[in-house]
């Protein structure tokens, strides 16, 4: 998955990110290190939050495109 670096190239804090998904700090950083796979909502959520699809954030796409 691609959460972290779109996280670092939005220059985002993890904090920012897991509140406005509505999960912890912890979570989303289990996201980040893949030790947990966010469901189809929270990755709908994410999509949204960062604004590429969510082919590109499992890694389908090789360019963000727009949602």
């Amino acid at each position: 998955m691609r959460l972290k670096s779109l996280r670092k190239e939005q220059k985002k804090k993890k904090k920012a990110v897991a509140a406005s998904i509505g999960c912890s700090v912890n979570t989303y950083s289990r996201y980040e290190r893949g030790d947990r796979q966010p469901d189809i909502a929270t990755l709908k959520l994410l999509s949204k939050y960062f604004g590429v699809t969510i082919d590109y954030i499992v890694g389908n796409d090789i360019f963000p495109e727009e949602v």
